[in-house]
């Protein structure tokens, strides 16, 4: 009875290991609002770092948090690094490419709560009045966060942060 149990309980965590492994390789989250301004009005909020805390919902998990700013005020070089609590993390983003008023690109290290290391791209597209703001996190997918994404939608998740974060952008944009 006891043998039966364990061989059916192997089994299933096999099953769920073999699934897991099958996941994408890969993830990309994106979201994307459409701001009633122009992109010359919004590009300068994400192209600075000292300009984040005014909309980014990443700000906003630990008031305590330690950042650092170094290399150029914006645009290409610029780098922000932060450690706080166990919400906030702790990690380092550079700006790898600027299109003034339209392309933003960065590169994103996160040591806690977990190693990564993705890319983030934002992209800003004019369309009369309006402009449409894309905000997108590419990266790797290792085995346990395969394994994690069977229970937790990462897409989800984050999502949620990157719909806030551009509302406020909106919110600061249409003013």
């Amino acid at each position: 009875m006891f043998s039966t149990i364990l061989a059916i309980l192997l089994i299933i965590i096999a099953a769920v290991l073999i699934y897991a492994a099958t996941r994408p390789n890969d993830f990309v989250t994106t979201r994307t609002a459409n701001i009633k301004a122009p992109p010359e009005a919004i590009f300068p909020l994400i192209n600075d770092f000292s300009r984040w805390p005014t909309w980014s919902p990443y700000e906003k998990l630990d008031p305590q948090m330690k950042r650092t700013l170094s290399g150029p005020t914006s645009g290409k070089g610029a780098a922000y690094a932060w450690e706080g609590n166990a919400k906030a993390g702790k990690g380092r983003m550079e700006i790898t490419n600027t299109v003034p008023s339209s392309l933003v690109s960065l590169k994103l290290d996160f040591e806690k709560p977990f190693r990564a290391n993705n890319s983030v791209d934002f992209t800003l597209t004019p369309s009369g009045d309006n402009t449409t703001v894309s905000w997108a996190m590419r990266g790797s997918r290792p085995f346990i966060a395969k394994l994690m994404g069977l229970v937790m939608n990462f897409d989800t998740l984050i999502g949620k942060d990157f719909e806030a974060g551009l509302a406020n952008l909106k919110r600061l944009g249409e003013k």
